[in-house]
Order: structure tokens, then C-alpha cells, then sequence
């Protein structure tokens, strides 16, 4: 059989066709087409990079960039706080009163940190569980990071932390106080078990991990010599290097334990498939955007806390513990409350649970690290109040939530707590101010 023989055997055999079927066309999609899915020049990884972007940006199968910003922006009410951006903004470089520029900045973080978690879980939907994982990890708490990061590159080292003490008693005693305090007022009593519960095992292991890590540092700095020597005025702003030692240290083992904790809870998490509102490429850069605007007002909202306090009736101590965790945590505090009514109390403790271990566990030892590289003595030995004030609120939140039950009862003793340290915060006033 001769070669030509054979070309036209092999091109007969593709002309065979059952009975009653017209023959393909000799331009036919189907001959044309390559046999493996993957595979011809039409194949996605041999379209151009520019190519690739551009279909990247349109987010094909997912909604358009119209679509997702006019969620993003009309999705709830709490956006209309969105018109003390531009104050926060005017006041700042018009140089109106400090007090001004403080409520403006203080107002306009409350729904950019909205927008932030928002963007950050529309973001997360197509990522995948490990990605979404590290990126809610990331952004779970930014806003604290960003105002942390802020007072930290201007000296502000006891707003630092105030604000992170303060962070985490909002967490496990206003907001969880105010959710079973709701839901008991809706339902006689609430239960969290199974997930809820393995949650709460894990929150007081490493918040009791938390609290010794803030006890080492103050057993150092009040007992031995080494940690007793002053060279200034304010230990704080001069902590000796035995002190950063520890405490950095410190925050290095802090962040490991924190990566493990991560680590655990994915090989235990169910990922749930949720409906986008917002397409991947959008979400993207709205993520991108709301963090560089919140990072602009956390500089105006930081550097007006020095002169309020001196001018207004209102102390470091108030604004850090109190005022500050407020701004970052306002729409996660709604969405805590609004779960217990609906008695979804494994939802709320994961909601205050998760934020408060994240606090302390990734965000101060993460600032410990950053004041490190900026040249700033942050250290993790905290005033005498805030620590006991941290241990006896982990301790009485371990009580309540040890027998797997919520009622309004438990909700009122957390807030009378959190009332009392109010009025602590308020009436102190630090030595060296």
C-alpha cells in the first residue's frame, strides 16, 4: 500500500456517518474543534496574559461591576454614616476644632468597617476554603491594625494598648453581654453545643494562654532588678532590653500558636457554598480602596486623641478601652445581637469568640513585631489595671459559658462588668498625662 494509499484511507475513515445523519461540513465546528477539552489553541492557557486579565476583570458567570458596587454601597442602612468621610477629611485640613475631627474621623471608620468585612467575605467566596481562610484571618480585624499601626508610627504607645484590651473586652462582654441579653428577651433560654461549645473550649485555652502571656511581662518588669530599672520618666516610651526581650519574643511564639489555631480550625471547618453579590475582580478593589480610606481617617482620628484629651473632659484610657473597639467592631456587634434573637447562639459565640482570639492572639503580638521594625518599645507589659482587668473577664465569661446555655441573666452580669470598667476608664487618668 502506497503512502498516498494510506492519506486517503485515513481521511475515508472520518467520512463514515450512521444512516439517515448528514455528513459535517469540511468546516465543521466539530472538526475544527481540538479533541481534548484542554487542549488546541483555543485553550484558556494560550490565550495572550492581556487576554487573561481583561477576562479576569469582566467576571464572566459572576455579577458585574454595577451589580456588585450598587450592593456594595446601597447593601444597608449603616452606609448613610458614609457622609462623615469627606468631614473626616475637610475638618482634618481645614484645621477645625479637634473635637469635630475626632467624632467626624470616629464616625466615618463605623461603616468603612463594614464595607471592609463586607468586601472581605465577597472576596473569599471564590477564593477557596485555604485562601478564604488566610484572607479573613487577614482582614478579620483590620481595622484595629490599621488605627493600631497609626498610634503606633505616632508614638501613641498606651493608645495601642488600650485599644487592644479594649477590643477584646467588647468582644466577650458587650457584645456577648447585649446578644444573650437580646436573645433571653425572645427566647427563655438559648443553647450552643456541638460547635459552640468545642468554640468555647478553645476560646479559654488560648485567651488563658492570652492573660499569662501579659502576666510574664509585669512579673519581670515589678520582681526582678533587671526589669525594676528605669532610665526615664515613662517606662513606657523606655522599656528596658530585658523587657523588649520578652515581650518580643513573646509575640513571635504568640503568632505560631495563632497560625496552629488556624491551621486546626480549617481541617475542622465545612465550607458552604454561598451566592456571590459581588464579582471577584470588584470585590477586589473595593477591598483596596476602603482599606486605603480607613487608613487616612485612623491618622486623622489618632492624631486629634492627644489634644481632645487634653481639651474635653475624657481620658486616654476611655477613648482606648472603650470608644476606639467600638468603631471597629460596630457591624460584628449587630450581627452577634441579631443571630441570639434569631437563637443562633453558635453563630454569636463564634462571631465574639473568633474576633477576640484573633485580638489577642495575631493583632498584638503583630504590633509588638511592627513596633519593632518601626523603631517603636511596644511592649506586652500593660498597665496593672488592664491585666487584672483582662483576667477577671476571662475568668467570669469561662463561667458563664461552661454549661453550654445563654439566657439574659448571663447577658446583664457581662455588661454590668463591662459598665464597671466604663466607669473606671473614665475616671482614669494616666500619671505621665
Amino acid at each position: 500500500m502506497s503512502q498516498s494509499d494510506v492519506k486517503v484511507f485515513s481521511c475515508r475513515t472520518f467520512e463514515f456517518a450512521p444512516l439517515n445523519t448528514s455528513l459535517p461540513s469540511p468546516m465543521s465546528s466539530s472538526e475544527s474543534a481540538p479533541l481534548l477539552g484542554n487542549g488546541g489553541h483555543t485553550g484558556h492557557k494560550n490565550l495572550p496574559f492581556t487576554r487573561r486579565i481583561v477576562d479576569y476583570m469582566k467576571g464572566e458567570g459572576e455579577p458585574s461591576w454595577e451589580e456588585s458596587f450598587k450592593f456594595f454601597i446601597f447593601g444597608t442602612w449603616l452606609n448613610i454614616l458614609l457622609v462623615f468621610v469627606p468631614l473626616s477629611f475637610i475638618s482634618h485640613n481645614m484645621n477645625w476644632d479637634v473635637g469635630l475631627v475626632f467624632l467626624f474621623s470616629f464616625m466615618a471608620i463605623v461603616p468603612l468597617s463594614k464595607l471592609l468585612g463586607e468586601a472581605t467575605d465577597q472576596l473569599s467566596v471564590k477564593l477557596g476554603e485555604t485562601m478564604s481562610g488566610l484572607l479573613n484571618a487577614s482582614f478579620g480585624n483590620a481595622v484595629e491594625i490599621i488605627i493600631g499601626v497609626a498610634a503606633l508610627l505616632n508614638g501613641q504607645l498606651r493608645i495601642v494598648q488600650t485599644s487592644m484590651i479594649g477590643s477584646i473586652l467588647s468582644n466577650i462582654l458587650l457584645v456577648l453581654g447585649c446578644s444573650f441579653l437580646a436573645g433571653g428577651l425572645y427566647h427563655t433560654e438559648g443553647l450552643f453545643n456541638g460547635t459552640g461549645a468545642q468554640a468555647c473550649v478553645l476560646w479559654f485555652s488560648l485567651m488563658t494562654l492570652s492573660c499569662i502571656t501579659l502576666v510574664v511581662p509585669a512579673a519581670y518588669a515589678s520582681t526582678t532588678d533587671s526589669g525594676m530599672k528605669n532610665y526615664c520618666s515613662n517606662p513606657d516610651e523606655c522599656p528596658t532590653a530585658g523587657l523588649l526581650f520578652i515581650s518580643r519574643g513573646t509575640a513571635i511564639l504568640l503568632l505560631g500558636a495563632y497560625c496552629a489555631y488556624i491551621w486546626f480550625q480549617a481541617s475542622l471547618s465545612e465550607t458552604d457554598e454561598t451566592k456571590p453579590r459581588m464579582g471577584t475582580a470588584a470585590a477586589g478593589v473595593a477591598l483596596l480602596l476602603v482599606t486605603i480610606v480607613i487608613a487616612f481617617c485612623a491618622e486623622h482620628l489618632v492624631t486629634s486623641i492627644e489634644e481632645t484629651t487634653a481639651r474635653y473632659p475624657v481620658s486616654k484610657a476611655f477613648i482606648g478601652v472603650i470608644l476606639l473597639p467600638i468603631v471597629g467592631n460596630a457591624a460584628d456587634h449587630v450581627t452577634a445581637v441579631w443571630m441570639a434573637t434569631k437563637n443562633k447562639y453558635e453563630l454569636t459565640i463564634s462571631i465574639c469568640v473568633g474576633s477576640s482570639i484573633q485580638i489577642a492572639c495575631l493583632v498584638v503580638p503583630l504590633l509588638v513585631i511592627i513596633g519593632w521594625i518601626v523603631d517603636q518599645p511596644l511592649t506586652l507589659h500593660f498597665h496593672n489595671f488592664e491585666t487584672i482587668v483582662f483576667f477577671v473577664s476571662v475568668c467570669l465569661v469561662n463561667l458563664l459559658l461552661m454549661d453550654g446555655k445563654a439566657n439574659y441573666l448571663e447577658g446583664l452580669m457581662l455588661l454590668t462588668l463591662y459598665s464597671v470598667i466604663g466607669l473606671a476608664c473614665k475616671l482614669l487618668v494616666e500619671p505621665f498625662n
